[in-house]
């Protein structure tokens, strides 16, 4: 007879709200509530938490269901459930803060009537952004709002906006920040924001050309950490190369402040800074229509630069490496000087 009074389980819908009702109280927890009553709900909404969770991923002993998902889905965001859960994340312990950046990274994935509904939601609360962005001042927070950051940098409108925000222009100094765990997670979210969308990426390097590549330039191609510049001329060489950004490139390789930096990168002691500054320097060799300024500056190191050139070489045999600096000694070879009026 017992099983006949055995509770029903939980709809998703029902869990969300559960745990809705539960942040909007610590939202607003004063700390006058007695402590073990406090803690009698953290635990309740960690195992809330953690039942979410299994519900959008499964556990060893089932899949997660369709249904089940966009109900969870559509409830997170019907009852504001997304926000409260970012804005209360510091006040919840290490594992229910785990759970919390997986539930919101696989919010962004989920799909309600063939649309990512998360995507329409941030976009009419772009506010929420604004929090994950200023996690990074938060050396407790940093790593779990960068990941819910980079998660909702897949949908383009959430990083138009912030490419477009004035705290972008922090992530030069997170990106050399003294803990290192938390600088190279604001690394990996600058690149994503950097290279995922192409033509806001585009649009974006175009309009702000002058102070995006004099803060690149002087923040992390000519930083003192060894580290910001390895990454700094990787991640430029991802740009330019692309051809998205083609019009970006040619502006690049005009400038001989720009040659100026990159025959530095050429000259570093790390083999690996070399091989990616080989790669964008050869761009400047490349270019068919050189500035009269580029062209001189290349003759007046032409001895030197034949010499490191042919100095350059891979680990591995690389064809395709070996025949572009062929391509690119050549092309200095044969220069010859311009007058300048």
């Amino acid at each position: 007879m017992k099983s006949l009074f055995k509770s029903k389980p939980r709809t998703p819908a029902e869990i969300v709200r559960l745990t809705r009702d539960l942040l909007i109280y610590f939202d607003r927890d004063d700390n006058n509530a007695r402590e073990s009553k406090r803690e009698e709900k953290m635990a309740e909404l960690s195992k809330l938490i953690r039942e979410l969770k299994t519900i959008l991923y499964g556990n060893s002993e089932t899949e997660p269901v369709t249904e089940n998902c966009v109900q969870l889905t559509q409830e997170f965001f019907r009852e504001d459930a997304f926000r409260l859960l970012i804005i209360c994340l510091p006040k919840l312990n290490l594992e229910a803060r785990k759970d919390a950046s997986q539930i919101v990274a696989n919010l962004q994935r989920q799909q309600v009537h063939s649309r990512l509904i998360a995507s329409d939601y941030l976009e009419k609360n772009k506010d929420i952004i604004d929090i994950l962005v200023d996690g990074y001042e938060n050396t407790e927070m940093a790593l779990h709002y960068g990941m819910m950051l980079r998660e909702c940098i897949r949908h383009q409108v959430v990083a138009r906006y912030v490419l477009e925000l004035e705290q972008f222009k922090k992530f030069f100094d997170y990106i050399q920040l003294p803990n290192f765990d938390i600088a190279a997670d604001a690394a990996a979210t600058f690149k994503e924001l950097l290279t995922r969308h192409k033509s806001t990426v585009a649009e974006f390097l175009y309009v702000n050309y002058d102070w995006f590549f004099a803060e690149y330039n002087s923040k992390l191609l000519e930083s003192n950490n060894y580290l910001t510049r390895r990454l700094a001329i990787k991640l430029l060489g991802d740009m330019l190369l692309d051809r998205s950004n083609s019009v970006v490139m040619t502006r690049y390789v005009s400038s001989r402040d720009n040659l100026r930096i990159l025959m530095n990168l050429l000259r570093e002691s790390s083999k690996s800074i070399q091989m990616e500054a080989f790669h964008v320097f050869k761009l400047f060799a490349a270019n068919h229509n050189k500035p009269s300024d580029i062209v001189n500056i290349l003759v007046a190191n032409k001895s030197k630069l034949l010499r490191l050139l042919s100095d350059l070489k891979t680990d591995k045999e690389d064809e395709q490496f070996d025949a572009d600096k062929a391509q690119v000694m050549q092309e200095i070879a044969a220069l010859e000087p311009i007058d300048i009026p």
